[in-house]
């Protein structure tokens, strides 16, 4: 076995220290069943936890697999000394006071010069617990039970590890894996030896922060390989758009795109709540990823037909129409009162007719879909008989095995899913879901988790450390030799130049005062100028020390805003976005990384809102898909030419007509900028 995975599935383990934390350790292994060595070390008790001790590692009657340090960070490096000399597989690092701290940096690093070959959990987190194999190295209590098969959940926060055990929604879980300070190994490690056990059916990751991209896409390209789905939910706010907050790209990227870009990149499903994570890994353990966002669903109540609807518009899935055989067998089961309809309310009068209910969950199975739904709230036990609904069960039950095609009950308040009847679903292969919008939430993420092709490496490199801009005319001249079609333009130090310059560009023209990062707020551009005199008069008016005169591109289709920001934690990022005057207005934007793919910035261009008038809008000629597509990709070209030092490029508005695609306005920020 390799060290990480002597320290998650060890046979023996040592326990180091005697506070109740570490009697909590050795009491939840007892508890749990582990079958393996538990040894105690403490220099002056005799027991620990009801165990005898040992006065140190020295002394223990073997070699630990893994070991819990629950003392001070001073004595904790000299433990995992101790247990380098020893060969023992890992450790989890119990105490605070590392990284996390001022005083604390070097303690870390000298904590791993003293790990060696040892795997370190931490330090400053509890640890794990392994359901599968009954082994904790965690000081506390925790809701879970043991499994056969599993989600494994890697979080940095032994808090939300701690919630998370105490789920009562039936999800079984493999693996609760805490990483606090991830000195040593990180998330993305984890989570590849834990998808290397054949019984983690799921990997969940809670994410506060990303510290190496190149980790995440091995964790990716071994999810991939393994055949098995990933769902991360990303919290907390980047950095990497404060540090260009004035410009469009940065705002309309805000704060949160990089990481939404990289996971869907990776072709991990993404969540955004604790409810949606738990909802979205049981789904996942429980049919793998779902082909499409394409569903059915039932319920007895119009109520609750018309709530899934919204729900379901709301995250993005579809409902596909009744076929005509659909339809004629549910008016034959379910009489002339009833609409036969997708979303289905099938009325009460079936209700206590268990056969009735069986075919027409069959029914509704059948076609194009990926999910059939049941919505279905249950009684109070303590209160009320629920007798009725166990005949719904049952035939759910039923038409899933008759069908074969995968099914859920879900209830459309979270409470009202008992974990009794949760548990008696997904034994039998039915998916309970609680709550409405948690429900429609993790079938998008279980439809997004598909198998992704292995994209290209995002792009990296080092961050300037004092970015200046350079001007428009020699931004557009930078982009221009990675062929960015750009208008003829010539500067000008006065009105009167200007207007020389006008006469010989020929008319019309625009008038730009140069200096500005957002001319049209700061008045600094002037369209549709047919005269020199125009130009003069403009540029008496504009407060500019010097001008830019340039070639108006006439027969526009639409304008886009192409932007490049440094993203810190993900490499750079590419936002296509509608242009011009319209950016902040609408903020309809796509957002990719650096490198995208022609047919990557293609799907991004379709799916912004002003596609329509890229398309050619009611009778209205259509933008050069392949020009568009070309400066874009132009624009890439430069990033990845310039990455070092650079901060952020944009081009806005990229005017698009029937046979042209340029950069009427251009901006450039880097290291080695000369304003």
């Amino acid at each position: 076995m390799s060290q990480i995975q002597r320290l998650l599935r060890p046979r023996s383990i040592a326990v180091v220290g005697g506070g109740a934390w570490c009697e909590a350790v050795v009491t939840q292994n007892r508890k749990m069943g582990f079958a393996g060595d538990i040894w105690p070390v403490h220099p002056t008790r005799d027991t620990v936890g009801g165990l005898p001790a040992y006065a140190a590692i020295g002394a223990l009657p073997g070699i630990p697999d893994a070991a819990f340090i629950g003392v001070n960070r001073h004595a904790t490096i000299e433990t995992v000394r101790a247990l380098n000399a020893a060969g023992a597989g890992g450790a989890v690092c119990f105490a605070s006071g590392f990284r996390e701290t001022a005083d604390g940096v070097d303690l870390q690093l000298e904590l791993l010069e003293a790990a060696g070959d040892v795997t370190l959990l931490g330090p400053n987190c509890y640890g794990f617990v392994n359901y599968l194999d009954g082994a904790l190295l965690w000081p506390d209590q925790h809701g879970g039970a043991r499994v056969s098969r599993g989600a494994a959940i890697v979080t940095q926060s032994s808090n939300i590890a701690i919630n998370l055990t105490m789920q009562k929604r039936s999800l079984p879980l493999a693996y609760v894996i805490t990483a606090g300070n991830q000195a040593q190994i990180g998330l993305a490690e984890i989570g590849r030896a834990l998808l290397e056990d054949s019984r983690v059916s799921v990997l969940g990751l809670h994410i506060e922060g990303i510290e190496d991209v190149r980790a995440f896409e091995a964790l990716a390209a071994s999810a991939r390989k393994l055949g098995k789905p990933v769902v991360a939910l990303k919290v907390g706010d980047s950095e990497h758009a404060r540090a260009a907050a004035l410009t469009h790209t940065a705002s309309l990227a805000g704060h949160s795109a990089g990481a939404t870009a990289f996971f869907r990149r990776l072709g991990m499903g993404q969540v955004n709540t604790l409810s949606e994570f738990l909802e979205a890994l049981k789904l996942l353990h429980a049919t793998g990823p779902l082909a499409s966002r394409r569903i059915a669903s039932m319920s007895c109540s119009g109520g609750e037909a018309a709530l899934i609807a919204d729900a379901a518009h709301r995250h993005g899935l579809e409902f596909p129409t009744l076929s005509a055989q659909q339809e004629a067998r549910l008016r034959d089961l379910l009489g002339p009162l009833v609409t036969p309809a997708n979303p289905l309310d099938y009325h009460t009068q079936i209700w206590r007719d268990e056969a009735a209910l069986t075919e027409t969950f069959c029914t509704m199975a059948e076609g194009t879909h990926a999910l059939t739904l049941l919505v279905l709230d249950f009684p109070r036990g303590d209160r009320c008989d629920q007798s009725d609904w166990d005949r719904l069960v049952s035939a759910t039950l039923a038409a899933r095995d008759r069908a074969g095609r995968d099914f859920a009950v879900v209830s459309s308040l979270p409470e009202n899913m008992p974990e009794d009847i949760a548990n008696r679903l997904l034994s039998g292969g039915v998916v309970p879901l609680n709550g409405l919008e948690e429900a429609c939430a993790a079938i998008r993420c279980a439809a997004d988790a598909e198998t992704k092709p292995e994209y290209a490496p995002v792009l990296t490199a080092p961050a300037p450390s004092s970015p200046r801009t350079l001007s428009e005319a020699d931004a557009k001249a930078e982009l221009a030799r990675f062929g960015i079609a750009v208008p003829m333009a010539q500067s000008a130090k006065t009105p009167e130049e200007a207007a020389i310059v006008a006469d010989e560009l020929g008319f019309p023209v625009v008038l730009k005062g140069e200096g500005f990062a957002h001319k049209s707020e700061q008045g600094a551009v002037v369209l549709g100028l047919w005269t020199a005199a125009a130009v003069e008069d403009a540029a008496k008016n504009m407060s500019a020390e010097r001008f830019l005169v340039e070639q108006q591109i006439l027969g526009g289709v639409a304008e886009l805003l192409i932007g490049i920001v440094r993203d810190d934690a993900h490499g750079f990022l590419l936002t296509i976005a509608a242009g011009g005057t319209l950016t902040e207005l609408l903020k309809d934007r796509q957002s990719l990384l650096v490198p995208a793919s022609p047919e990557m910035i293609g799907n991004a261009l379709d799916a912004l809102r002003i596609a329509p008038l890229l398309n050619g809008y009611r009778g209205a000629p259509a933008a050069s898909r392949s020009a568009i597509v070309s400066a874009i990709m132009a624009v890439q070209d430069y990033v990845i030419a310039n990455a070092d030092g650079l901060a952020e490029v944009e081009v806005n508005p990229l005017l698009c007509g029937p046979d042209f695609a340029i950069a009427a306005d251009a901006l450039i920020s880097r290291e080695d900028a000369h304003v």
